[in-house]
């Protein structure tokens, strides 16, 4: 798969945003363990930990759906890479058995599609992961799901890479993941609270 400079940029961008705040948390805790008073050393080491933890989660996660992880064999379980991700956010979601025996490609696509799903989510809600072989779902269900017009454009056959933001390039990732896999993405509203993204052959 051919990938545009902007959309390297654009995701080294994202990914970089992810760990902002937990890496800045973590400095924060070794900033308080310098204070005198033990139950302020108590909390640095809470959010030292904490944050450590999250930092290696999104780090885990992002190597696998959007690097090389796991090419080759031996690769990491994605049904707890996609509780790391989820872990202390506002959607609840989990790994569905079927998707165990998917190659590691669509693994990795399905993997993208939970990330998607739950983005779609600005509220929080249930992120309902489904199908078998090669058509899946995430069916979501959440307050306030409106998907912008820039996530959908992105998600369409030919979008513009040039019009491409840090919010909207991760949906244009899944799209062309899935399109290098022979499948088509399709996103559907069917009410206010409910939407489901598709994957099919």
């Amino acid at each position: 798969m051919q990938v545009d400079l902007r959309v390297l940029e654009l995701l080294s961008s994202r990914l970089i945003h992810e760990l902002i705040s937990p890496v800045g948390a973590i400095a924060n805790g070794v900033e308080l363990l310098g204070d005198e008073d033990p139950a302020f050393a108590k909390d640095a080491v809470a959010l030292i930990g904490q944050s450590a933890r999250r930092a290696g989660n999104r780090l885990q996660f992002y190597r696998f759906a959007y690097g090389t992880g796991g090419a080759g064999g031996g690769a990491p379980e994605p049904k707890a890479l996609i509780a790391g991700i989820l872990d202390g956010g506002k959607v609840s979601g989990a790994w569905p058995a079927a998707y165990d025996g998917l190659p590691v490609e669509w693994q990795k696509l399905a993997c993208n599609l939970a990330l998607l799903g739950s983005e779609l989510l600005p509220r929080g809600g249930k992120l309902i992961l489904s199908g078998q072989g090669k058509k899946l779902a995430a069916n979501i269900e959440g307050e306030g799901i409106n998907p912008p017009a820039e996530v959908r454009a992105a998600l369409a056959p030919g979008a513009d890479v040039g019009a491409l933001t840090a919010r909207s390039v991760h949906a244009y990732f899944t799209a062309r993941q899935a399109e290098r896999l022979g499948a088509a993405l399709t996103l559907n509203q069917s009410a206010p609270n409910r939407a489901a993204v598709t994957i099919g052959v």
